[in-house]
């Protein structure tokens, strides 16, 4: 069947890297796994093998008509419906989720799930190398993305899959990662909030974007940084969560 390029469909053809995030998704010993975008069925045909239950949505209309015939007398439940409008509080908990999932709205997903009320267990997806590796970034390289996913996760990267393993192949490698919810968030909301407003220009001194954010001198802002033990010249990259954290603290 062709591929719709507007959704950022790309399959994945090796049946051994299937296997293995269906097993990565299998580790928690759950009953029910959620995919997202299983397409023509080549990962939702692992994890029947792995899961007493498979919801699987998909926003193409045509492929979420044809799936269901090709797994005759599985328990798979095929939902035609944007993820992102998806209501995650109707999936029986516990549950894991799966997925392929197209790079332009990784962020978005990886968001949606992170946060909801009814959360996974364990979240194995395949995205962008480049993406996965922002995720996994530490002190020195971080993004806001990295912040706010590692601040409700733990994250593992998998390996590396190449671009020429997808049908059609798309123009980036890929890498599967593997996110474990949290039982709490490491920093409030709050912190992130200020977060946010420290990555307003990435590339800038983290004294200037709060100053600018949070309508301070840039003078007051220094001083707070070398009375916390923190550079005043550092760029946002450079601060951990709990240093965004006492930040926050000594601003208030």
């Amino acid at each position: 069947m062709k591929n719709n390029k507007s959704l950022g469909q790309h399959w994945l053809k090796d049946r051994f890297l299937l296997d293995l995030i269906a097993d990565y998704a299998a580790e928690n010993e759950q009953n029910i796994c959620l995919e997202i975008g299983p397409g023509l069925g080549t990962l939702t045909s692992a994890l029947l093998r792995r899961f007493e239950h498979v919801i699987a949505v998909e926003y193409d209309q045509r492929l979420a008509h044809n799936l269901p015939a090709s797994f005759p007398g599985k328990n798979l439940s095929v939902i035609n419906q944007d993820f992102l409008t998806f209501d995650l509080s109707s999936v029986p908990a516990p549950y894991v989720v799966a997925g392929n999932i197209p790079y332009y709205i990784t962020s978005p997903i990886i968001q949606l799930l992170l946060t909801a009320e009814n959360r996974p267990t364990r979240i194995v997806l395949l995205i962008q190398k480049e993406v996965a590796e922002r995720i996994a970034a530490q002190p020195g390289e971080h993004t806001y993305l990295s912040l706010m996913v590692q601040n409700r996760a733990h994250v593992t990267l998998g390996p590396m899959v190449g671009r020429e393993l997808f049908t059609p192949p798309p123009k980036v490698d890929s890498q599967i990662i593997i996110l474990d919810p949290l039982p709490q968030p490491q920093v409030s909301d709050e912190v992130m909030k200020l977060i946010k407003i420290g990555f307003s220009a990435p590339r800038k001194k983290l004294v200037a974007n709060l100053a600018a954010g949070l309508h301070r001198e840039k003078r007051d802002i220094s001083e707070l940084f070398t009375a916390n033990g923190l550079d005043p010249d550092c760029r946002p990259a450079a601060l951990a969560s709990e240093d965004w954290s006492r930040l926050y603290s000594a601003l208030q």
